[in-house]
């Protein structure tokens, strides 16, 4: 076996998803988000096998990639003019906000025969994507339902991934009026209200998601956690993923570099503290795979010192474990750190089942 390699457990994966989906229970749909995993097909296959029929991510190139598996697939990211026939090809469903682009996506699902559907965002107060404008969004919607190949899905709204702001239960109650006025004024039905992301998973524990259908969840599936307040799903595991890399060379130096420095090879002054010397482990492993905040040794008495481009030094000299040439160190990721990982072409990807 080729490191560093990515560990992605099936079955531990099935079981979280089992535990998110008894939580959100029969009325809400669960829409997988597996941009993580860069939407790998064997692993996307993975969350089908668990009953699952909506898979979504935020690049249309990865869902290219699962255009063969029978699922519906919704593109996340709001569509670009020059993307708008890949989005229409390669995706079922699509977020919008803007009536521009949404008659682009027109345009092509008129060339190819198709009926696209889409969710209209409307943004409560996070400042990403959606309709700030009340006014605006019943002005556009007037003029979507004239357009003759988009139908509209449903509504949803995004919070907690630029400005942090945590969903509500009065944020439940709000776009279910949305609903409402919508339906009663255009005389459309509005089949899908999305509620969010994995921050909302609190309000479906607590039995106030209300009139929300739709949850968008990605993180709370793989890292066994809640977004709004960060805590642990109970039930679920935190250690689906794992990133394990080899040791290169094992030897004993100073903790200070020894003559005149200046900046490191990105550009940055590094602080040392002498430490006298010490036992340092070189594994096969770089900022060009990872950044260095997003991930923590398993065994906590091995400390990661820093890494260059392709090599990471660890200070393993508090360690109980005795280290040898060859030995494996694990790691632990956030959700930044699996999705560089996923996204590293150096660092193979495979699927076991250690439960």
């Amino acid at each position: 076996m080729r490191y560093p390699i990515l560990s992605i457990d099936s079955k531990k994966l099935k079981n979280n998803i089992e535990v998110i989906k008894s939580i959100l229970g029969p009325k809400v749909n669960l829409v997988a988000v597996t941009k993580m995993f860069l939407s790998e097909p064997e692993i996307v296959k993975i969350y089908l096998e668990t009953g699952i029929n909506l898979i979504a991510d935020s690049r249309i190139d990865n869902l290219k990639k699962i255009s063969g598996l029978k699922c519906q697939k919704m593109l996340l990211r709001i569509p670009s003019f020059s993307e708008a026939q890949d989005v229409v090809k390669f995706s079922d469903i699509s977020l919008n906000s803007e009536y521009e682009t949404i008659k682009y996506l027109n345009r092509f699902a008129q060339e190819l025969n198709i009926l696209h559907r889409i969710i209209l965002m409307i943004d409560f107060g996070d400042l990403r994507e959606g309709y700030f404008n009340r006014e605006e969004l019943f002005s556009d919607i007037e003029k979507i339902i004239k357009l003759g190949n988009i139908k509209i899905e449903g509504i949803g709204l995004n919070l907690k991934c630029y400005g942090g702001v945590i969903p509500t239960s009065s944020m439940m109650k709000k776009i279910s009026i949305y609903r409402e006025k919508i339906e009663e004024r255009f005389d459309i039905e509005i089949k899908t209200i999305s509620g969010g992301n994995s921050s909302s998973i609190y309000l479906a524990q607590k039995g106030q998601l209300y009139s929300v259908n739709n949850l968008r969840i990605g993180e709370a599936i793989v890292l066994g956690r809640e977004l709004a307040y960060d805590k642990r799903i109970e039930g679920t595991y935190e250690d689906i993923v794992r990133l394990k890399a080899q040791i290169i060379e094992i030897k004993e130096k100073p903790s200070i570099p020894i003559g005149e420095t200046g900046l490191d090879s990105f550009g940055h002054k590094v602080e040392f503290v002498d430490r006298g010397i010490r036992k340092r482990a070189i594994v096969a492993l770089g900022k060009l795979d990872i950044p260095l905040d997003s991930i923590s040794t398993l065994d906590e008495d091995a400390i990661i010192l820093g890494a260059s481009s392709d090599h990471m030094i660890i200070d393993i000299s508090d360690s109980d474990i005795k280290y040898k040439l060859g030995d494996i160190i694990e790691f632990k990721l956030d959700y930044s750190g699996i999705l560089m990982a996923s996204s590293s072409d150096y660092i193979d990807k495979i699927i076991v089942n250690e439960v």
